[in-house]
């Protein structure tokens, strides 16, 4: 059953994007009494269509969510469209709760006049992955900041390092292994800086290693997002 968000709840009926709506008569094709889900306010519900009311959709009933989210906020460095736009589906299906792209030194990537317009498309990607994942909710993906910005954010907050002083990403879990929300830092093509690296050491982050491997940088998000997701399965 095809997935959709809104935000907007008249009486019995849920209120869809124009979005939504072409991918339901257009693409999808649907018609009269189509069931689809839709998720409101956190919560899913199983409407039904009926084509000329849209883009209303009448509510059916309440039904419970088995996926579960987690309170993980990734920051990512500003890397090409391709790498970026793979980073933002695949750590919104494995269940992240918010993406920061941050400027560091040796990003390729640099902040444009065009930022409002990617960062509401970034969104879109966010939401469509959510969308096909059976997600409740749609992480945010900010606007660009850069790392002294992360300096009063709450939780457990970690960067990823290749350096001799990292923590060894298990044994770090092992120890750290209640938390309300974690941050993670993920540094660009180049690495992280040490002056970087330095300066997250110094406000809260414990540097962790994820092994031997050197890995692509839009494979290490996914990478440690599924570690968290298997330490926190149930």
């Amino acid at each position: 059953m095809q997935r959709y968000f809104s935000n907007i709840k008249e009486n019995n009926n849920l209120i869809l994007a124009n979005d939504d709506i072409y991918h339901i008569t257009k693409v999808m094709r649907m018609k009269d009494d189509s069931k689809i889900e839709v998720v409101y306010n956190s919560k899913l519900y199983i409407c039904s269509i009926l084509l000329d009311k849209l883009p209303s959709v009448s509510i059916i009933k309440e039904e419970e969510s088995l996926v579960k989210e987690l309170n993980v906020t990734l920051v990512v460095p500003l890397l090409k469209e391709q790498k970026f736009d793979l980073i933002l589906q695949k750590s919104t299906e494995l269940g992240v709760c918010e993406i920061i792209p941050v400027n560091m030194e040796r990003c390729l990537v640099k902040q444009s006049d065009r930022e409002e317009k990617k960062v509401e498309r970034w969104n879109k990607i966010c939401k469509e992955a959510a969308e096909q994942s059976k997600r409740t909710s749609i992480p945010v993906v900010t606007p660009v900041k850069n790392l002294k910005d992360l300096v009063n954010m709450e939780g457990l907050k970690v960067v990823c390092s290749t350096s001799e002083k990292a923590n060894n990403i298990k044994k770090f879990l092992t120890v750290n292994n209640k938390y309300d929300k974690i941050i993670i830092v993920v540094g660009p093509e180049g690495g992280i800086s040490n002056n970087e690296e330095e300066f997250l050491a110094n406000n809260g982050f414990t540097r962790v290693s994820l092994g031997n491997r050197i890995m692509r940088v839009e494979t290490v998000p996914l990478f440690i997002i599924s570690i968290l997701n298997y330490e926190n399965m149930e």
